[in-house]
């Protein structure tokens, strides 16, 4: 998997997550996020609470690349924010075209932005956590490191969120290690690749995000987009474009395997 970057923006915020911080409690599970069902059409009811639970249950610890959505099923996934200017575009953009999506929040954004992960969730889409700051190093880190970066990024997400877990957990650039994998899939959180990369995060022009889409959805199905970073309107272009052209082939869109 390609590295995006390095630390880049999230340098700026990475003295916010200093410190191993308890996991809380979680209070509430909304049906959107915990029926397990994965399918698009399911992940579209209205999301309401259901009995809290004192423990996440283990997932599988491999890295999962599959959607649930069947045989033409692909995975949209939103990497890096929430952000302020690019998530309502994102989000105004799958309401449009009536597709889910598995959102990958880095945990600063997510204290940062609650009512933008509120957002995402209420709308039907899926969390992942993304880690506190975006350190692509982080598979050459401290075990204690690691667990500070997944750990801290799933409190926020869940506190910022009202109370929804993150489902699925991806290292930043791709730096998984066995320690990272186990820990996720221990809090219940599937380790998360993909098998598509937009390259949007370069800004390479809309016209070349779709072509990389186009030419490269064969190769499986989960799609790698950003919403935060940097401008991501060459991204909210790209989707206005992708999303109907994947339905006119045949696709139909679904969440990753749990």
């Amino acid at each position: 998997m390609a590295r995006h970057g390095g630390r880049g923006w999230y340098g700026r915020v990475i003295a916010a997550a200093v410190g191993v911080t308890a996991m809380a409690a979680v209070t509430s599970v909304w049906t959107a996020q915990a029926d397990g069902s994965g399918s698009a059409a399911g992940a579209g009811a209205s999301a309401s609470p259901s009995a809290p639970a004192s423990a996440p249950a283990r997932v599988a610890v491999d890295i999962a690349h599959a959607s649930d959505g069947g045989p033409r099923g692909v995975n949209i996934t939103i990497d890096d924010g929430p952000d302020p200017v690019w998530t309502p575009q994102v989000l105004d953009v799958l309401r449009e075209n009536g597709v889910k999506a598995t959102f990958c929040m880095v945990g600063t954004q997510a204290q940062a932005h609650p009512d933008l992960v509120k957002a995402v969730v209420a709308a039907g889409h899926r969390l992942c956590d993304h880690t506190v700051s975006h350190d692509t190093s982080m598979d050459a880190k401290s075990q204690a490191y690691q667990s500070q970066q997944i750990l801290d990024a799933e409190r926020m997400i869940t506190e910022a969120s009202g109370g929804v877990r993150p489902l699925y957990y991806r290292a930043p650039g791709g730096a998984f290690t066995p320690y990272s994998r186990n820990l996720a899939a221990s809090r219940g959180m599937r380790p998360l690749g993909w098998n598509v990369d937009t390259k949007d995060f370069e800004r390479p022009g809309a016209a070349a995000i779709v072509a990389h889409v186009k030419s490269e959805v064969t190769n499986g199905p989960t799609i790698l987009f950003h919403d935060a970073g940097g401008d991501r309107s060459q991204t909210v272009t790209a989707l206005r474009e992708v999303l109907p052209w994947l339905k006119q082939q045949g696709y139909s869109f679904g969440f990753p395997v749990r």
